[in-house]
């Protein structure tokens, strides 16, 4: 088993599913922790990001990752006050010196992917900024619920670069070529309630009720069948790169071999009697 990750650039907060069952097991919530730098990815922070998804990969307890940012830390006295962020984007000093070979082997194993990689469900919670190597990490969960105040933006053009955490493919599969390009090539920040319309984010709410809104989401998918979601996650997952005929395919068998399933019987027992289901696959 993983262990659990220790670090003061990413903090995890362990979260019970219902108070009352215990056997639930728990929401891992990770907080990227450098507010003073509008939490941006840095090295230690990329590396934290991956022991974490094995550590929740690998821990039966943990049903569903959530990713935040730290809050901004009060301003010293007479200075202005941070902007809350998800995440800003990478840290652009870590770029300084650096050539193909260097970034090339960073890709080789990066967190961006260990995310995506996640058989559990994930989800981003995003306040403030989810900018270049942010969004991508946003882009990367599952599902992203957001704040009014939040802004989205792929911003690499104006260093002379292009998303390179998987940012160009997934934001184009959300949003359409036509808005992906125009983020991509103008660096341009888009508005929270865009970013609802056009399917970027699936929710937005006011600040004040992120949490709670995030939380009894991540509560209503963890208390479903494990086995089952994490079927439905790779079936939906699939829908990304089979043609139509082949997915529908991979689809139907899926849900043939459910019927072989435990949680199957127990869920359509609970639902004839009116009764809550106990997953066996907690």
């Amino acid at each position: 088993m993983a262990e659990r990750p220790d670090t003061d650039e990413l903090l995890i907060e362990e979260v019970a599913v219902d108070d009352e069952d215990a056997s639930l097991g728990i929401l891992a919530v990770a907080t990227i922790n450098r507010p003073d730098k509008l939490n941006a990815l840095n090295q230690q922070v990329y590396s934290a990001i991956k022991q974490t998804c094995a550590w929740v990969e690998s821990e039966d307890r943990v049903r569903l990752l959530i990713f935040r940012g730290a809050e901004p830390n009060p301003p010293p006295e007479g200075k202005r006050a941070k902007p809350k962020s998800f995440v800003a984007g990478a840290d652009i000093s870590e770029f300084l010196g650096k050539g193909s070979d260097d970034i090339r082997k960073s890709f080789a194993n990066n967190a961006w992917e260990a995310i995506w990689n996640l058989s559990k469900p994930s989800i981003a919670m995003i306040d403030g900024f989810a900018l270049g190597g942010g969004l991508e990490v946003a882009l990367s969960c599952d599902i992203r619920i957001s704040s009014v105040d939040s802004r989205f933006a792929t911003p690499e053009i104006n260093l002379g670069l292009i998303p390179g955490g998987g940012g160009t493919q997934r934001l184009a599969r959300l949003v359409g070529y036509g808005k992906a390009i125009e983020m991509v090539m103008s660096g341009e920040m888009v508005g929270a309630e865009e970013a609802v319309a056009l399917g970027l984010v699936n929710h937005v709410c006011q600040s004040s009720e992120l949490e709670e809104t995030t939380m009894k989401l991540a509560r209503n998918i963890a208390s479903k069948s494990a086995h089952t979601l994490k079927v439905a996650k790779q079936v939906v997952r699939s829908s990304l790169e089979r043609p139509l005929n082949e997915g529908v395919a991979l689809e139907a068998e899926a849900f043939a071999e459910l019927f072989d399933s435990e949680d199957k019987e127990i869920g359509v027992k609970a639902f004839l009697e009116r009764e809550k289901a106990v997953w066996k696959n907690r």
